[in-house]
C-alpha cells in the first residue's frame, strides 16, 4: 500500500487537481468555491440536456475528467471519499441550467439529468439538491435523478435496505447518455437510455490491498502478501471473499478470473443471492476492464486477456472492449470488471434502444481528458493477430561450413554448458540480493531465465555439441529471446561473435579458444563503451579473455584474474550501465552482480566440479 504522495497539501489537493484539468481543456469553467467543473452549454449548440455527476474525490478520472462534449456537462467534487454537499450540487445545476434557458424560459425537452452512484452520502446530498430546486418553477419539471447500482458482489440478503453499490459501470452511463444528449435528444430520451444502461450493468472488483488517503496515517493492510479480496468497494470497504495463493504470492489470474465471471454472470436460479442481470449464452456484451488506481498497464492488459478468454468460454459475445483507468479508489492495487448487456439484434423497434444505437453512442469520440481510446470493432480471435517468428537459433548457418568435433568432445562441451547453466540458476538468489542492494533487482532472474532457456534447448537436443558454431549461435538466440535488456544484448552479441571466431580456416584446424574469445570480446567492444574498470560484466570477462589470449596463461589462472576483477567492483564508481544513473557506487560495498554472474559462469566451465566460488 503506497502511503507517500507528491502533493502540496491534502487540504488543497482537490482544488489544485480541478485547476489542472482546466489547463487541459480551455473550454471548461471552474467554480472554485463550489468545486464544480463544468462545460458551458453554449459550447454544444445542439445539446439541450445537461448531465451532472459527482461524489467524493479520489476516484479520478471520475468524475471531473469526464466533463466535456459527449460526456458530462458538470462534475461536483467533494473531499477525498466524501460526498459533496447539497449546496454544491445545487450550484452545479444552476450553472448548466443557466446556459440552457432562453428568454422564453426552458426550451422544450431541455433539462438536467443528475447521475448518482448508489452510496448513502451521494444519494442524500444530490437528492437534497434536487428537492430544494423543485420549489422553483425553472427547475421543477426539468431536473431528473438517475441512480446507478451495478455491484454484484454483495449478497441480496445483506443489502435489502441500501441496495447495490454504484461502481465503475457508472462511467458507461455517462458515455452513452452523454453522447445522446450531445446529439440533441430530449430529457425523456436521455433519461430512458441512461435507465436502460443502468439496469443492464454488472460490475465486480478485486484488489491485493487497500488505498491510502493523503494526509492520513498509514494503517496496517488487512490482506496478507498472498491474499486478494473480491468485492472490495471503491472507498476501501471490505469485500465478500478472499483467495489465498501459494509460495507467498497471490493466486494467478487463471484462478481469480473464473470466480469473477461466475459472480458477474450467474443467474438468480444459479445464485439466489445475486443474478442481477441475465447473461445467457450468445448474449452480446460490452466489457470494461478498469484500473482501480494502483495496477500497472502491463498487468492490466494481462487482466484483459484473461477476462476475454474466460468470458468467451461462457458463450458471451463481446462487441466492444474498454480497458484503462476510468474509476479508481486512489491508488488501490486492483481492477474491476464491468459487463453491459446489449439489446439483441433481433429486438424490434419500440422495445427500447437498439444495439446499433448503443454501440454508436459508445464509439463516438468525446472531448474529455479522462476518456481513453477504444476500437470501433469487436475483438477478433487472437489467432488472427499472432504472428509466429522463427527463432534465431533455427536460422543458424549450415553446419557444413564449420568443423565437426568428436563425440567425446561434444559430451564435454554439453557437460560444461549444463554446469554453467545450473550454477547460474543456483546463484540466482544471491545475485538477486546483490542487485537489490546495488541495482534494480533483476540481474539474478535475468541470468536464470537465460540458463533455463539453454537447458531447454539441451533437453530438446537442439544443442548437441557436435558443431561448436551452431551451439553458440543457439545460445546467442536464447540470450536475446529469454534474457532481454542490456545483459541479454551483451551476452547475445558475445556468443554470436564467438560462433564466428570458432569458424576455422580448414576442417583440420584445431579450435583456438583464446583467439575465438578475443574475437568475441573485440566484436562486443564495438557495441558498448564499457571498458574495465567499469563496474560491469565486462570487467571479469576482459580479464579472463586477455589472460588467455594476450598473457597466454592457462584457464585456471585466467579464472583467478576474472575473480579478482569482479571483486574489485566492490565499492567501485560505475562508468557504464544503469548504475551510473543511481550514483554509480555499489550499495553497502557490494560487488556488481553482473560481474559476479560472469565469474559464476566461468568458474563452472573451468572447474569440472562446477563450483561457483564464494562471493567474499
Amino acid at each position: 500500500m503506497a502511503s507517500k504522495h507528491l502533493i502540496n497539501s491534502p487540504s488543497t489537493l482537490v482544488i489544485e487537481s480541478l485547476e489542472g484539468l482546466c489547463l487541459l481543456n480551455p473550454e471548461l469553467k471552474l467554480d472554485r468555491d463550489a468545486r464544480v467543473l463544468f462545460l458551458p452549454m453554449f459550447n454544444s449548440p445542439l445539446q439541450k440536456v445537461a448531465l451532472i455527476c459527482g461524489g467524493g474525490s479520489g476516484h479520478e478520472p471520475a468524475h471531473a475528467a469526464f466533463v466535456g462534449k459527449g460526456l458530462l456537462s458538470a462534475a461536483v467534487s467533494g473531499s477525498v471519499f466524501a460526498s459533496p454537499s447539497g449546496k454544491q450540487v445545487r450550484r452545479a445545476v444552476e450553472l448548466v441550467h443557466l446556459h440552457s434557458t432562453t428568454s422564453d424560459g426552458i426550451e422544450q425537452g431541455a433539462g438536467t439529468l443528475i447521475i448518482v452512484k448508489n452510496y448513502t452520502g451521494d444519494i442524500l446530498n444530490f437528492g437534497l439538491a434536487k428537492e430544494a430546486l423543485a420549489s422553483f418553477p425553472t427547475y421543477a419539471n426539468s431536473v431528473r435523478f438517475l441512480t446507478v447500482a451495478d455491484d454484484v458482489s454483495v449478497p441480496r440478503s445483506r443489502i435489502t435496505l441500501v441496495g447495490r453499490r454504484g461502481l465503475a459501470g457508472t462511467v458507461l452511463v455517462y458515455k452513452i447518455a452523454g453522447e445522446l444528449a450531445t446529439r440533441g435528444a430530449s430529457l425523456d430520451e436521455v433519461e430512458k437510455i441512461g435507465q436502460y444502461v443502468t439496469e443492464n450493468l454488472a460490475t465486480i472488483g478485486v484488489a491485493t490491498g487497500h488505498s491510502h488517503v493523503p494526509g492520513t496515517e498509514r494503517g496496517q493492510d488487512a490482506l496478507g502478501k498472498d491474499e486478494i479480496e473480491i468485492g472490495m468497494g471503491i472507498h476501501n470497504e471490505p469485500g465478500v471473499l478472499r483467495l489465498r495463493g501459494s509460495n507467498g504470492a497471490p493466486p494467478p489470474l487463471s484462478e481469480i478470473m473464473p470466480r469473477l465471471i461466475t459472480l458477474l454472470t450467474a443467474s438468480q436460479e444459479e445464485d439466489p443471492e445475486r443474478g442481477w442481470v441475465s447473461f445467457l449464452p450468445s448474449t452480446d456484451i460490452v466489457l470494461m476492464v478498469n484500473n482501480l488506481g494502483g495496477l500497472s498497464p502491463l498487468e492490466l492488459s494481462a487482466v484483459l486477456l484473461e477476462a476475454t478468454e474466460t468470458i468467451s468460454q461462457k458463450g458471451l459475445r463481446i462487441k466492444r472492449v474498454l480497458c484503462g483507468t476510468y474509476m479508481t479508489s486512489l491508488n488501490m492495487p486492483g481492477f474491476s470488471l464491468t459487463l453491459l448487456k446489449l439489446p439483441s439484434m433481433e429486438q424490434g423497434t419500440g422495445q427500447g434502444p437498439s444495439q446499433d444505437m448503443i454501440i454508436s453512442l459508445l464509439d463516438a469520440s468525446p472531448e474529455a481528458p479522462g476518456w481513453g481510446w477504444i476500437s470501433r470493432r469487436p475483438p477478433v480471435a487472437l489467432s488472427e493477430q499472432i504472428v509466429t517468428s522463427v527463432s534465431f537459433s533455427s536460422r543458424s548457418s549450415s553446419s557444413s561450413k564449420f568443423s565437426s568435433i568428436t563425440n567425446e568432445d561434444a559430451k564435454g562441451i554439453v557437460g560444461a554448458i549444463k554446469r554453467a547453466c545450473n550454477a547460474l540458476i543456483h546463484a540466482e538468489p544471491e545475485l538477486t540480493r546483490m542487485d537489490t542492494v546495488a541495482g534494480d533487482g533483476d540481474c539474478g532472474l535475468t541470468l536464470k531465465a537465460g540458463a533455463e532457456g539453454v537447458l531447454a534447448l539441451l533437453l530438446s537436443n537442439e544443442i548437441s555439441g557436435n558443431n561448436l558454431s551452431d551451439v553458440f549461435v543457439a545460445i546467442a538466440g536464447v540470450a536475446e529471446d529469454k534474457m532481454g535488456g542490456t545483459s541479454g544484448g551483451l551476452y547475445s552479441i558475445f556468443f554470436s561473435a564467438l560462433a564466428q571466431g570458432l569458424q576455422p580456416s580448414s576442417s583440420t584446424v584445431k579450435v583456438d579458444w583464446p583467439y575465438a574469445l578475443h574475437h568475441a570480446l573485440t566484436k562486443l567492444y564495438t557495441y558498448t563503451r564499457a571498458r574495465p574498470p567499469s563496474r560491469t560484466l565486462v570487467d571479469p570477462l576482459d580479464a579472463f579473455v586477455n589472460s588467455l589470449h594476450t598473457e597466454k596463461t592457462d584457464s585456471m589462472s585466467a579464472l583467478k584474474k576474472a575473480q579478482e576483477a569482479a571483486r574489485a567492483t566492490r565499492g567501485m564508481q560505475a562508468k557504464a550501465g544503469r548504475a551510473v544513473y543511481g550514483g554509480g557506487e555499489g550499495g553497502e560495498g557490494e560487488m556488481d552482480p553482473g560481474a559476479w554472474g560472469v565469474v559464476v559462469l566461468l568458474n563452472a566451465i573451468v572447474d569440472d566440479e562446477g563450483q561457483t566460488g564464494k562471493t567474499q
